[in-house]
């Protein structure tokens, strides 16, 4: 990064800061937000789970769940790669983690999308098995250097696995607010194209929408939407945050656009409501502190609890359909 990109970004850091601590300074003296780590705590996480929430029901519509964890488990390889290059050069502080390690995982996780994506185009097998293959060969290359992770202050293999949000730092935030513009501004331009091919890639062919150029382009926001959350969510949760509030918001929803929406409002409102019980609920036990809930887990429990829900509301509503008509999904099954 060059020398007047990097003051910006720590202006922009700086910035970011102040808004934080008055935040928590402004809060109640009892509320939960009034300490600095907690507020920015929930700007990771409601960060995520927008963008979380806004892709996912093109996630569901195009069936790319086990692509999109595929991506997850492939970020492994992606850090200790990123960790590796950082001790070739011999510098590694802090700000060589916070800046090495997540370009190079992003590169990573958009050149396995892209490669799956050609392979998918070019071989007789099946997507899943394709998909299988690059998914072991990435997590075979993260095994074979995870002790890497021990030497890194960047991520712990826990807080991979699982998130690390609590102790997320402001640079990575700010990497979440640019990818909420770049997010919207990709809606904005392919959102309709992208779901119409979804439903039938060769109508969409001959209205003149560029199927495959579409699908490479969403490839390459889904692996940046995968790498860049994953440290705040953790490689076993994001392919949850990006699945489960579609499909429910597809057991709300008579249309692509409330799908749209209402993963959106189901996505963040489980982020936010998640945080808050894993800080106020604690788990007493005989010897030592009371245990907590780990955030991550909390807010994708919710969201399945939140799924099994509108199951059923699902399953009412359409029993009170006249005998005959048939039910239109939402999204294409």
């Amino acid at each position: 990064m060059e020398l007047p990109s990097l003051l910006k970004f720590m202006m922009l850091t700086d910035g970011l800061k102040q808004l934080i601590e008055w935040i928590a300074k402004t809060a109640p003296s009892q509320s939960w937000l009034n300490n600095y780590p907690m507020v920015k705590t929930l700007f990771a996480f409601t960060l995520a789970c927008l963008i979380c929430g806004s892709v996912g029901s093109l996630v569901v519509s195009n069936r790319m769940a086990f692509f999109s964890d595929a991506l997850a488990h492939c970020a492994f390889a992606g850090v200790t790669l990123g960790i590796l290059l950082s001790l070739a050069r011999h510098d590694v502080g802090s700000m060589n983690w916070n800046y090495i390690v997540p370009m190079v995982m992003v590169t990573f996780g958009i050149i396995v999308g892209l490669a799956i994506a050609w392979v998918k185009e070019n071989s007789v097998l099946a997507n899943d098995t394709i998909i299988g293959v690059f998914f072991a060969g990435a997590i075979g290359l993260g095994a074979m250097m995870v002790n890497l992770l021990n030497r890194s202050t960047y991520v712990s293999p826990e807080s991979f696995m699982f998130g690390s949000g609590v102790n997320a730092f402001e640079q990575e935030i700010l990497l979440l607010v640019t990818l909420v513009g770049l997010l919207i501004l990709a809606l904005v331009l392919t959102f309709n194209s992208i779901v119409f091919a979804s439903f039938s890639p060769s109508l969409a062919r001959s209205r003149g929408i560029r199927v495959r150029l579409g699908n490479y382009l969403f490839i390459v926001l889904l692996a940046l939407i995968v790498n860049l959350c994953i440290t705040i969510v953790g490689a076993l949760l994001i392919n949850a945050m990006l699945v489960v509030p579609a499909a429910t918001a597809v057991n709300l929803s008579r249309s692509v656009r409330q799908v749209f929406w209402w993963g959106i409002v189901l996505s963040v409102a489980a982020g936010i409501t998640g945080l808050w019980l894993s800080d106020v609920v604690l788990i007493p036990i005989d010897r030592g502190p009371s245990i907590q809930f780990g955030p991550s887990g909390t807010i994708v429990i919710l969201c399945v609890i939140a799924f099994f829900i509108s199951l059923a509301f699902r399953i009412l509503r359409d029993r009170r359909i006249p005998s005959g008509a048939v039910p239109r999904p939402a999204l294409p099954t």
